[in-house]
């Protein structure tokens, strides 16, 4: 942390805020300490600040009944348990809390944050007109199409909210864009349109697996083209696949595509069947 901030001529212990864009802990985690070494503020959504204990109490208890809902093998669902990341105590809380249209107190800067929800529910993107420069954070990134969580009751359609969001990034004269992984980039535009295609790809693939009499996630999963075929994932990836396909089936129960009937497994099928 200290060598990257020494690299641009500055040091820790001038930092006098932390935007962060969501709350996993490959964005948020490294806030608490910089704040212990500078004092500086760390921010958030609200609706991120919300389910930061799910990082506290891990997600090794909440695999089982996931994977028991897809309709996964029970050797899988032991074997992602196993290597699932263990919970983190202590992960400090936001001090300054920004919504949607939030202007954070940064010198110099007019950034303005744009509540962009689906990969996590309160992700902020923020936009600086006067560089047209945008701070995706993971909403657009140049090449990984990033995915949604398992809906629930509060976030029922996390994919449509994905889809939408980027939709709402249409339009912005962005020079540039400074995603929080790979690399920046230009092209924004022909971007958004990309990763919408992959998507509806997906929800394409999907819907065909219930033509073809699929009908839990582990099976419809199965009929999506992931970055390799379905059977050969394995962890994170594997884990990442069978949400996904959470996402791409509640997204069609919401436009009143497909319905469902909960229970372990759940199976959809199509609305008019």
């Amino acid at each position: 942390m200290e060598t990257g901030l020494d690299t641009p001529c500055t040091s820790v212990t001038e930092v006098q805020g932390v935007v962060v864009t969501h709350a996993h802990l490959d964005h948020f985690g490294m806030a608490g300490r910089i704040r212990e070494a500078s004092g500086a503020w760390a921010s958030l959504h609200p609706l991120d600040n919300a389910i930061m204990s799910q990082f506290e109490n891990g997600f090794a208890t909440r695999i089982p009944g996931l994977m028991a809902r897809a309709g996964a093998p029970a050797e899988v669902t032991e074997q992602l348990v196993k290597g699932t990341q263990a919970a983190v105590r202590r992960i400090p809380r936001p001090d300054v809390l920004i919504e949607d249209g939030g202007r954070p107190d940064i010198p110099g800067w007019d950034l303005r944050a744009l509540w962009t929800p689906g990969h996590s529910p309160g992700r902020l993107c923020f936009w600086e007109p006067v560089n047209r420069l945008l701070l995706s954070g993971d909403h657009v990134l140049p090449s990984t199409v990033v995915g949604t969580p398992e809906p629930d009751e509060s976030h029922p359609d996390p994919l449509g909210d994905h889809l939408r969001a980027l939709a709402r990034l249409r339009g912005l004269d962005a020079a540039e864009v400074l995603p929080a992984h790979e690399h920046r980039f230009t092209g924004l535009e022909a971007r958004l349109a990309e990763i919408d295609a992959v998507h509806q790809g997906r929800l394409a693939e999907v819907l065909a697996g219930l033509r073809a009499g699929a009908s839990t996630v582990w099976e419809l999963a199965d009929h999506v083209t992931w970055h390799r075929p379905f059977r050969n994932l394995r962890g994170v990836a594997l884990q990442n696949a069978v949400t996904d396909t959470f996402g791409c089936l509640a997204a069609l129960v919401a436009t009143g595509t497909a319905r469902v009937d909960d229970g372990a497994p759940a199976r959809w099928r199509l609305a008019d069947s």
